[in-house]
C-alpha cells in the first residue's frame, strides 16, 4: 500500500486543504449570520417610551425684507398686525387703510418640540404663508411666539428665512421652482418652557411599538428579558409592553434604556399589497402568498381616426358646391394573452416572475391584482390608496 509521499500528498497540502474547507465554511456561516440579521431592528427603531414625544408648536408671525413679492391689499389681517406692530414699537394713530405691505407677508410658524427638551435648546421651524405673497425669498422672521395644544408659550422663534425655490416672470410668462411661499429657519426657535418628565420616580415603564403587532410584541419580551436576565418585562396587548425597574437601575432609567434600546428584534409585518392607482405604483411585502390560480392578460387597444373627404365642383363649373363627407377609420389591435399557473403558496418572488412573463405594465398589475383578490386566491390585505 502506497503511502501519502509516494502518491505526491504532503502533510502541507493536507493542512492547507482543511483550511480552505474551513474557511468556506465559515464563510456560509457568516452568510447566513448576516442574512438572519439583516431583517433584525434595534428596540429604539421600531417603539418608544410612553410618554416621551413630541409635541406640535404653532405661532402667527410677520415676515418682513421682502422684495414687492408679500400680501396685496386684500390680506387684511397683515395690514392690521403691521399696524398693531407698530402701535408696539411706540408709533401710535397708524391709520391701516394707509398701510402697504408688498414687503410684509403674514406667515404661519410650526415646529416640533422634542421629548426631554430644556430651555434654551434650539430647534428648526417651519414658516408658510398664509395669505397672497409670491415668494418668501430674502424675507426675516420677526420674533413669533410658538404655543402648545394648552395655549402655553413653549418657545420663540425668529431669523432669516431659508427658501427652496424662486419664482420669476414678466408680463409674457413666469417660471417657478419648488415652493417659495415656503421655508426654513434652522435653529430658529429657542425653548422658553420645558414639559415636566420624572424618569426618576417611575417604577416602571410602559413602551409602545410603532406597529402594533402580537408577534413582535412578544419577541420584544423576550429579548428584553434575555438583556436583563430575569423576567422583568410583560406583553400588555399588541402594542404595549410593561418593563418593571429592575433593583439595580433604581434611580437611573437613563442606564436602564441604554442597556435595552440596542436590543435587535426581528419585526413581524402583515401581509398587505398597496396599490396607488393614481401614479400606478405597485408595493407588496414579503408575507404575501398567492393560492392556486391561472392568469392571463391580453391588452385591447382602439383607434378611431377621422378622415374627412372635401368634395368640390370642376373649375368653371355652372353648377355644384363643396361638400365635405365624414369619413371614419376604426382599428381594433387584441395583444395576445398568456395563460400563467401559479401554485397553491407562491411567494411574492414567483409572483413576481410569473406577471413579467406575461408582460403587465404597472398599470395592468393594479388590475391583475384586483381580479386576484375578487377571486379569493391572494392571501393578503388589497389596499388602494
Amino acid at each position: 500500500m502506497k503511502n501519502m509521499n509516494e502518491i505526491g500528498v504532503s502533510k502541507q497540502d493536507l493542512a492547507v486543504g482543511r483550511i480552505v474547507r474551513y474557511s468556506a465554511l465559515f464563510a456560509v456561516l457568516i452568510m447566513v449570520l448576516e442574512a438572519s440579521f439583516a431583517s433584525a431592528a434595534r428596540l429604539k427603531d421600531i417603539a418608544y417610551v410612553q410618554g416621551l414625544r413630541e409635541n406640535q408648536l404653532v405661532g402667527y408671525g410677520i415676515v418682513v425684507g421682502l422684495n414687492g413679492t408679500g400680501d396685496g391689499t386684500q390680506a387684511k389681517f397683515t395690514i392690521q398686525s403691521i399696524a398693531n406692530l407698530m402701535e408696539r414699537m411706540g408709533i401710535i394713530n397708524v391709520d391701516p387703510k394707509q398701510v402697504k405691505v408688498k414687503n410684509v407677508a403674514g406667515v404661519m410658524v410650526t415646529a416640533k418640540l422634542p421629548p426631554l427638551a430644556k430651555i434654551g435648546q434650539k430647534i428648526d421651524v417651519v414658516v408658510s404663508s398664509i395669505g397672497d405673497a409670491k415668494s418668501l425669498l430674502g424675507g426675516t422672521l420677526l420674533l413669533t411666539p410658538l404655543k402648545g395644544i394648552n395655549g402655553e408659550i413653549y418657545a420663540v422663534a425668529q431669523g432669516p428665512l431659508s427658501v427652496g425655490g424662486y419664482s420669476a416672470g414678466g408680463a409674457g410668462g413666469s417660471v417657478q421652482k419648488n415652493h417659495p411661499t415656503a421655508g426654513r429657519i434652522p435653529n430658529g426657535a429657542t425653548v422658553e418652557r420645558e414639559i415636566p418628565v420624572n424618569l426618576l420616580a417611575k417604577r416602571e415603564l410602559k413602551i409602545n411599538l410603532y406597529q402594533p403587532d402580537f408577534t413582535t410584541v412578544s419577541r420584544l419580551v423576550d429579548a428584553i428579558n434575555d438583556t436583563l436576565g430575569a423576567e422583568f418585562a410583560k406583553p400588555v396587548d399588541a402594542e404595549t409592553v410593561k418593563l418593571k425597574i429592575p433593583p439595580e437601575y433604581e434611580g437611573s432609567p437613563v442606564a436602564l434604556m441604554a442597556a435595552i434600546e440596542n436590543v435587535e428584534i426581528s419585526p413581524d409585518t402583515t401581509a398587505k399589497v398597496i396599490l396607488d392607482e393614481r401614479t400606478g405604483t405597485v408595493v407588496m411585502g414579503n408575507q404575501v402568498r398567492i393560492s392556486t390560480v391561472a392568469v392571463a392578460h391580453g391588452n385591447l387597444s382602439i383607434q378611431i381616426k377621422e378622415n374627412p373627404q372635401v368634395s368640390q365642383p370642376a373649375p368653371f363649373a355652372r353648377r355644384g358646391q363643396t361638400v365635405v363627407t365624414p369619413g371614419t377609420e376604426v382599428k381594433v389591435n387584441e395583444g395576445g394573452g398568456k395563460l400563467v399557473l401559479l401554485d397553491h403558496g407562491a411567494t411574492i418572488g414567483q409572483l413576481v416572475a410569473a406577471l413579467n412573463a406575461v408582460g403587465v405594465t404597472p398599470r395592468d398589475l393594479i388590475a391583475i391584482m384586483q381580479s386576484i383578490k375578487a377571486s379569493g386566491a391572494l392571501q393578503a390585505d388589497l389596499q388602494v390608496i
